[in-house]
């Protein structure tokens, strides 16, 4: 395991990643401060902007006034300027170690966005009584995505300490916008992982406790999110209601029949309306409303399936009440399964860590995560990728108000991705 004082380093990057919680596509001042940690490290090879993403793929980002008003309030906060300027208003970071000594590429992905929730300010919630609770309004740490940070950061510390035992080329991706899978795209259609001969995603908590490991989740569902605009015309509900077009009752129509879509003979599928606001008033026929919808499938085809037949729906529902419709993508993953050969090196070093008292080579997902994005380019040009699962015993479950993490959970994860590294070091590059 690794030393009480880097131990006590992750928590404390953990802890302050917590406090200043960011969402998706505005964590400037936490992308910031991983910049200057890892430059503070001796990681001179920085990524940021276009080095990194491929603008055109990115999704679901906020409008340039919100992303103003996020990079004021991270300088505020405690953000870095000078990082923040070369991030082309895109926060993320990658980070690369190259050793000069022949192996294997191995890249790391560490996301970093919060969730959109509240904290709770309960006193009894251990975040509340030991001062680390979120201070931002409508962002919590309730993924777990604080402590990927702070083992990302833990293990940029170890690999520089013994980058002499090391071989090939190491690359730490610090991804944004996972939540929503909105940002593992942007980085993936960039080409930054093409060269990676191992990939490994890692995720705290989901329903291991802490000590339990899973090697390589696998059953990750292929999702695209996307938002419905629905605009008709407005008239008096009383005086002329002949002259309106509802779009109210259009995206109604449309909710009750998307979860209605047929199931799919060869698996899964998964539909959702999570969002749907429309109406001006009592009196008025309801000239927009907006839906925000995701559909899910255990496979490529089966996703098309039944996102082609939301489409459907919801132009038809559309057309029934004599309005229009529009339909923006917001986020998108697929789904794939981690590489056997990859997945037993993990288990062997898991084996032989103190702090693991259980070791699962494989765990179904059930959800979605756009790591799978990550994994497959690797995987489609020869490579091997895997998602570990690092067990944590959580106060609530994921995306609630009262979720927290067990920090003792931090160095096992570190210790299991640096054992890892060093093993993978001892192979040579296997893409043909």
């Amino acid at each position: 395991m690794i030393s009480q004082t880097l131990t006590e380093k992750i928590i404390a990057y953990r802890r302050d990643f917590h406090k200043y919680a960011e969402t998706a596509w505005t964590e400037f001042r936490t992308a910031s401060l991983v910049a200057e940690y890892l430059d503070k490290l001796g990681y001179k090879d920085l990524l940021f902007g276009s080095s990194i993403f491929e603008f055109a793929s990115v999704m679901g980002r906020p409008e340039e006034k919100e992303i103003d008003k996020h990079i004021e309030r991270a300088i505020e906060q405690g953000a870095i300027k000078k990082w923040i300027e070369k991030m082309d208003r895109h926060p993320g970071v990658v980070a690369i170690l190259d050793t000069k000594r022949s192996g294997p590429t191995t890249s790391l992905r560490f996301d970093f966005d919060a969730v959109d929730v509240s904290e709770t300010k309960d006193p009894k919630h251990r975040p509340v009584k030991e001062g680390f609770a979120s201070v931002n309004p409508g962002a919590m740490h309730s993924c777990g995505h604080d402590g990927h940070t702070a083992m990302g950061l833990g293990l940029a510390e170890l690999l520089m300490e013994h980058k002499e035992t090391l071989t090939g080329k190491i690359k730490l991706i610090f991804q944004p916008a996972e939540e929503g899978v909105r940002g593992a795209k942007a980085i993936t259609d960039k080409g930054i992982l093409d060269d990676s001969d191992y990939f490994i995603a890692v995720h705290l908590g989901m329903p291991n406790p802490t000590g339990k490991i899973t090697a390589g989740a696998y059953g990750f569902l292929c999702t695209t999110k996307f938002d419905v605009q629905f605009t008709g015309v407005s008239s008096h509900a009383g005086a002329a209601p002949q002259n309106g077009k509802n779009a109210l009752l259009a995206a109604c129509s449309a909710a009750l029949n998307l979860h209605a879509i047929a199931p799919h003979s060869k698996g899964m599928t998964r539909v959702n309306v999570g969002v749907l606001q429309a109406g001006e008033g009592r009196n008025v026929i309801p000239p927009k409303a907006i839906m925000k919808v995701e559909t899910r499938g255990e496979t490529e085809e089966i996703a098309s399936y039944v996102y082609k037949r939301a489409c459907e729906i919801i132009d038809g529902a559309a057309t029934m009440y004599g309005i229009t419709s529009s339909i923006k993508e917001t986020g998108a993953a697929t789904t794939t399964r981690s590489s056997d050969d990859l997945v037993d090196l993990i288990v062997s070093e898991a084996s032989k860590i103190k702090g693991i008292k259980e070791i699962e080579r494989n765990t179904p997902s059930g959800g979605s995560d756009d790591a799978t994005w990550m994994m497959k380019r690797v995987q489609d040009h020869g490579g091997e990728a895997t998602y570990i699962i690092v067990g944590s015993t959580l106060t609530a479950g994921h995306h609630n108000e009262y979720f927290d993490i067990d920090e003792a959970s931090l160095p096992i994860g570190v210790t299991l991705l640096f054992n890892t590294i060093q093993a993978l070091s001892q192979k040579e590059g296997i893409r043909q």
